[in-house]
């Protein structure tokens, strides 16, 4: 079964995040990955045009009921028709999760992933969030490039 990797981010991204997604994107179809997004703009619009340069499969769980305004590049898209609660299934399908910029929709699905607690969450760029002491919490791994966030997931050696 090949490997699934969820990448959130938001639909309104910054060009150095719209740049790392489909950085990560492209990396992760050539590792033979399965790209998880919401399917629509921003980082899930980008994440999804790298895989497909290089030959990737990207699935889209959609929010709406329908596939209206749903990415091109997809190769999948379920329409859910539940709203942001597609956030948990975009995290539940994932092996990893990478988390690429920052939104509170992008939040939601970061801390969705760390209280799933048993699938690697990997951080690059966006939000830091801190505990009430000012320190970084514990669990999520950040990631200063695309490289580095899938050598932060665990899930590859040798790359």
């Amino acid at each position: 079964m090949a490997i699934q990797v969820a990448v959130c981010g938001p639909r309104d991204c910054t060009s150095e995040d719209e740049s790392n997604a489909r950085e990560v994107g492209r990396l992760l179809a050539e590792r033979g990955a399965v790209v998880i997004c919401g399917g629509y703009t921003g980082v899930m619009a980008a994440v999804a045009a790298g895989a497909r340069s290089a030959g990737g499969t990207v699935v889209g769980i959609l929010s709406r009921a329908d596939r209206e305004n749903a990415n091109p590049d997809l190769s999948i898209v379920i329409p859910t028709g539940v709203g942001e609660a597609r956030n948990n299934i975009i995290v539940n399908s994932g092996d990893a999760v990478i988390v690429i910029g920052g939104s509170w929709g992008t939040l939601s699905e970061l801390a969705l992933a760390m209280r799933r607690g048993r699938t690697p969450v990997v951080q690059l760029g966006g939000w830091r969030l801190l505990d009430e002491e000012g320190h970084p919490l514990a669990g999520v791994r950040h990631a200063s490039s695309p490289e580095e966030a899938l050598t932060a997931t665990g899930l590859w050696s040798g790359h």
